[in-house]
């Protein structure tokens, strides 16, 4: 037996040890991971012989740019994974080079037997695949190897050297792929051309070989994928990806201009406001409450003035007193103070403007002789017709609800003006334009 013989025997044994040792440890290490590791694969195609070839020989016609010839080559291997990404494998391999026919070459006929030890990297996810496929990917590899070259009779010897490769893969069941390959053979320690001629004993030729092949992956463990099509949670197409960041960010800007509403237009926005239903107009503390000095639940701003004697300023009290509340009740609906709104696409008032609709229908019911106009209006979203005939609705709701208060129909007039162009599309001037609109006559 000879030196190289014993090389090739020991670094099998030792490449054999380190794989199954790095595997152990791995396995220890990276229990419960949801993907299988371990995969067996198995290939078959044709080679082709690069370099060194005596003058005369060659593999194929070097007047094709393809050559196709029958199979030649033939690998099988067993592959662990480390993790989704990055994995080890032992593999092997026989080749039989010889001239093809009709390729004008001289006849020979060479073999090769081969052992690889590589790693390998998913390129597939690394480079985010599962963005937009689930079926297939690609894995690149590349390692050392040795070989057993065999020229004739009691002529063979031993190389060495190293290989790379990429292999395309297609899912066709969670526990098989099928897969092709293109492999660079390198060997670094070579005396022999392949076609079998030595080379002067002081000049080492370096050699290269090209394999291509398809094949099948098979997977092995009782998860429901291997680790070669476990995306975790980088599944998710980019476009998924940027519907939910804009989702997130249209949640967090609509919970920000909810958070920042003055539903009863005080200056105060609601999530500070205390009292979120104040008369349009009045003045309010820092927490959106009218100044209501004597308590009576009337703010400040609509009761008469007083002397110190507590009558009125114009030395009237009682009757007076309400008269005036009356007078300052018309000057702010007649300034446009008091106004009745709506949410998106609603035609009942909102919770805020009860207080206002309140005020004018006891306005209404004090001055009998007094007529009133409800003008509806819409924001600027949706078409034309459909936003007048919901700024009439809003008008027509509000009238009825007056009349069942006890105000006669004859004394309101309605009219739908459709959309308020007079405020921006912001969240609150969407909200201001969502209105009824009060004028006394």
């Amino acid at each position: 037996m000879t030196n190289s013989t014993h090389m090739i025997k020991i670094t099998a044994i030792l490449t054999a040890m380190l794989l199954v040792n790095t595997l152990h440890a791995q396995q220890d290490s990276l229990k419960g991971k949801p993907f299988n590791r371990w995969s067996i694969e198995v290939n078959a195609g044709q080679n082709k012989a690069l370099k060194p070839f005596s003058d005369g020989y060659y593999s194929a016609n070097p007047d094709k740019y393809f050559n196709f010839t029958g199979v030649n080559h033939f690998d099988a291997g067993v592959r662990y994974m480390l993790s989704d990404r990055f994995g080890l494998k032992l593999d092997g391999a026989y080749d039989l080079i010889e001239n093809q026919k009709g390729s004008g070459s001289l006849p020979f006929s060479t073999k090769s037997y081969r052992i690889g030890f590589q790693g390998v990297v998913n390129l597939g996810h690394i480079m985010d695949f599962g963005s937009f496929t689930k079926r297939f990917g690609i894995l690149a590899h590349g390692g050392v190897q040795v070989s057993r070259f065999v020229v004739g009779h009691n002529r063979e010897e031993d190389n060495g050297g190293f290989m790379l490769g990429l292999t395309p893969q297609l899912k066709l069941a969670h526990w098989c792929a099928l897969t092709g390959d293109f492999t660079y053979l390198g060997n670094v320690r070579q005396h022999y051309t392949w076609d079998g001629q030595l080379s002067p004993a002081e000049n080492n030729l370096t050699g290269g070989m090209v394999h291509t092949s398809v094949g099948l992956t098979f997977y092995l463990g009782d998860k429901d994928n291997h680790a070669d099509w476990y995306f975790g949670n980088t599944g998710k197409t980019a476009i998924e990806k940027m519907d939910q960041m804009t989702r997130e960010n249209k949640k967090r800007l609509d919970d920000f201009e909810k958070m920042m509403e003055d539903t009863d237009r005080d200056g105060v926005p609601d999530y500070l406001d205390a009292q979120n239903n104040t008369p349009n107009g009045v003045k309010v503390d820092s927490r959106g409450r009218f100044i209501d000095t004597n308590g009576n639940g009337t703010p400040d701003e609509l009761e008469p003035r007083r002397g110190r004697d507590g009558s009125s300023v114009n030395g009237t009290n009682g009757s007076n007193a309400e008269s005036s509340k009356s007078d300052a009740m018309r000057e702010l609906i007649a300034g446009g103070y008091l106004n009745v709104f709506y949410d998106v696409n609603k035609d009942e008032p909102n919770s805020a403007s009860s207080n206002n609709i309140y005020h004018i229908i006891r306005y209404l019911k004090r001055y009998p002789e007094t007529h009133v106009t409800l003008t509806g209006y819409a924001d600027r979203k949706g078409s034309e017709k459909v936003n007048r005939e919901l700024s009439r609705r809003r008008a027509e709701k509000l009238s009825d609800v007056m009349v069942a208060s006890g105000i006669d129909a004859s004394r309101i007039t309605i009219t739908g003006e459709g959309v308020d162009t007079t405020f921006p599309t912001s969240g609150t001037g969407l909200q201001l334009a969502r209105r009824v609109s009060i004028t006394l006559e």
